[in-house]
């Protein structure tokens, strides 16, 4: 077996674990909820995708000696605020996009106030949902506070909003090459950065690994969104499972368009690089360097 091989089993194997957790969970409509706010949220949680940021929060609770259990709760925050984060970036104030993941966007099915709504309502979950059953598996509550707050600043205007705001807002656009990488770590890189890290903390991680976690994160992460920006570039619909070419349509500044085809591959080597020297020695990080390069072998 290659070790790109051992990556997609334990990928695929991690994907189902979640896929699993999240099919219970978004069973039938609780009590106090309107039945058509619950379809549009499990439409979006349930449509699939590659779950990167959960198996990453498991992945950061192994590397820390813990079990992938004891992230799996913190997992299912990410990615709840991942799909919040996507439908709302298909939203046609935003990219205005027809399919994701290989399905009509929430707005094309149930309009756009209720898929905003939806939105809003996975964000509000994902902090609620953790907390209780981490404290249920008598998980400290430091570490969940401490993973709560790096949870929180991954979202808010310092994460994922912020670097929304730079992709998105003509008014926030900055000349420079910088920039570009600017959007990349507010947009990508601290979801994913702060998965892998909170996971740590929950597993116990000492303060040498909680530092490498988060180097590691941050370099994982800047080479998923250059990687990204390759595939919407150069992959079929059939790969991307979202509309291609619609950076370069809508006129977008992505590391493809700025830098060119070539020079961005050079990128995510670098950054896939960076993340596997991050682990170097470090027990039980075998697997999240053998993802790093995996990563940029999707778009070689």
């Amino acid at each position: 077996m290659s070790e790109f091989d051992a990556v997609r089993n334990t990928l695929a194997a991690q994907q189902k674990r979640v896929d699993r957790t999240l099919e219970d969970l978004c069973g039938p409509c609780p009590s106090g909820v309107p039945d058509r706010l619950w379809q549009s949220m499990r439409h979006s949680l349930l449509a699939g995708g590659k779950r990167l940021r959960p198996v990453l929060c498991m992945a950061g609770s192994e590397l820390a000696g813990s079990t992938p259990e004891r992230g799996l709760p913190m997992g299912i925050a990410f990615e709840m605020v991942h799909t919040a984060s996507l439908i709302h970036d298909d939203l046609p104030c935003m990219d205005n996009d027809v399919l994701r993941r290989g399905l009509p966007t929430n707005h094309v099915l149930f309009g756009e106030s209720l898929a905003l709504l939806a939105g809003d309502a996975l964000l509000a979950w994902a902090f609620s949902y953790p907390s209780s059953l981490l404290a249920q598996a008598g998980v400290p509550a430091e570490r969940i506070l401490r993973a709560m707050e790096i949870f929180a600043q991954a979202v808010g205007p310092w994460g994922i909003c912020g670097g929304q705001v730079l992709d998105s807002d003509p008014l926030s656009l900055r000349e420079g090459d910088d920039f570009l990488w600017d959007i990349a770590r507010g947009k990508t890189a601290t979801l994913i950065q702060g998965a892998l890290l909170s996971g740590a903390i929950l597993g116990g991680a000492g303060p040498e690994i909680e530092e490498r976690t988060a180097e590691y994160g941050l370099h994982l992460g800047m080479a998923f969104q250059i990687v990204d920006d390759i595939l919407d570039a150069t992959a079929p619909v059939e790969e991307l499972g979202k509309t291609p070419g619609k950076d370069a349509t809508q006129g977008k500044r992505t590391f493809v368009t700025h830098f060119g085809l070539d020079q961005a591959r050079s990128f995510a080597q670098r950054e896939s690089d960076a993340a596997r020297r991050a682990l170097e020695g470090i027990p039980r990080g075998e697997w999240l360097r053998s993802l790093a390069s995996y990563l940029v072998h999707r778009c070689s």
